[in-house]
């Protein structure tokens, strides 16, 4: 999915940067990418699990 990556609190400019023009599909290619730290893949997966627990409790 395309994420908006503006959405994301917490994440550092250059990240939002480069995951915007690499678009990602994994957590795992996010994290081999120059310029996206470990703390920006940490918010990045708290922002993920937050976006599917959503959309569980949407579904109920």
């Amino acid at each position: 999915a395309d994420l908006d990556y503006n959405d994301i609190s917490g994440l550092r400019l250059e990240a939002r940067q480069k995951l915007a023009k690499i678009k990602p599909h994994t957590v795992g290619q996010a994290s081999r990418i120059s310029g996206v730290s470990p703390a920006d893949i940490g918010v990045l997966m708290v922002y993920l699990e937050q976006q599917r627990r959503g959309e569980n409790h949407a579904e109920h």
